[in-house]
């Protein structure tokens, strides 16, 4: 089964066209499919629409959040109510071609479990193409795994990586990056960008100022969830290290009978190996919290996945 989860706010006059753009598509497959709408606290007639299309249909879904908490909770509860196998999210907003849900599949199939889309030829302003390139290029080094636009919100997943993956804040932006961290297989293919028919975008510039401190955020807790100490602990080094060159260059000079007298270059070594020894004390303190948060969590919640078991 094929779960098609639709993210929306505000997008009133595209939500039918929406709906029968991906019904053509899904009708001439095999397997049943279900879209799902997910509201996020709209204030347009956005719910009247999704309620006639409920009634006329058997397959479409509404999740209607009280109100708007952002794409990536809205994306959450998409992904807690999707029965599919396969999951596809989309915007709502017309810009995504269904018709391009073939070839993520097909990619899909070819051993992957989470495939995003790459709007390569992107019918978007100056002022939004240009920052997403920096900011998908920072992304790239930081996650470890090469795409072109880890924005899109045309993507397809395996059941297996929504389910292990928590999406919350404003971490939508990774999923790829999320899901990669977690083990899984993770490709891209360019995708149909159209330009925006109805409204206007719901994303201002402050949201790549947002997305670099996410990522940082992201990153750490992916990657060092249980070793908050090598994190701080290295940046602790260097500057333990830093000051206690600086005092033995001092000890050097006064052995060889110069004065000893406070400098400015003293004090600076001396705040070297005080803030270092505190960031080393902070690595402890936050290693002892997250070895009891795991100690009382697992096994009740399980982060390894399985690729096969002999």
């Amino acid at each position: 089964m094929i779960s098609v989860v639709v993210p929306l706010f505000n997008e009133e006059h595209s939500l039918d066209a929406l709906y029968h753009e991906i019904a053509a598509v899904l009708d001439s497959q095999p397997e049943p499919y279900e879209v799902v709408f997910v509201d996020d606290g709209s204030t347009d007639g956005g719910m009247v629409a999704l309620e006639r299309l409920h009634a006329e249909t058997t397959n479409v879904v509404v999740v209607h959040l009280r109100r708007n908490f952002g794409k990536a909770a809205a994306l959450q509860a998409g992904f807690l109510e999707a029965r599919g196998d396969v999951v596809v999210t989309m915007d709502a907003d017309l810009q995504d071609d269904p018709a391009e849900m073939k070839r993520l599949v097909e990619h899909l199939e070819s051993g992957y479990d989470l495939v995003s889309g790459w709007k390569q030829d992107r019918k978007d302003p100056l002022t939004k193409t240009i920052p997403s390139r920096l900011f998908n290029a920072v992304t790239s080094q930081v996650a470890g795994i090469r795409l072109h636009d880890f924005n899109c919100g045309f993507k397809i997943y395996r059941r297996e990586v929504t389910e292990a993956i928590d999406v919350y804040g404003e971490f939508h932006r990774f999923l790829p990056a999320l899901a990669h961290w977690a083990g899984f297989r993770v490709a891209e293919v360019p995708v149909r960008h159209r330009a925006r028919r109805f409204g206007k975008s719901k994303f201002g510039v402050a949201r790549f100022i947002n997305g670099f401190l996410d990522l940082l955020s992201a990153a750490f807790i992916s990657t060092s969830e249980l070793k908050p100490l090598h994190v701080f602990g290295r940046i602790g080094l260097w500057f333990l290290a830093a000051g206690a060159a600086i005092g033995v260059w001092f000890v050097v000079q006064w052995v060889n009978g110069a004065p000893m007298r406070v400098r400015p270059l003293m004090l600076f070594g001396t705040g070297l190996a005080v803030i270092g020894i505190q960031l080393i004390l902070m690595g402890l303190l936050a290693q002892m919290i997250a070895h009891l948060g795991a100690r009382r969590s697992y096994p009740a919640r399980r982060r390894y996945n399985l690729d096969g078991t002999a």
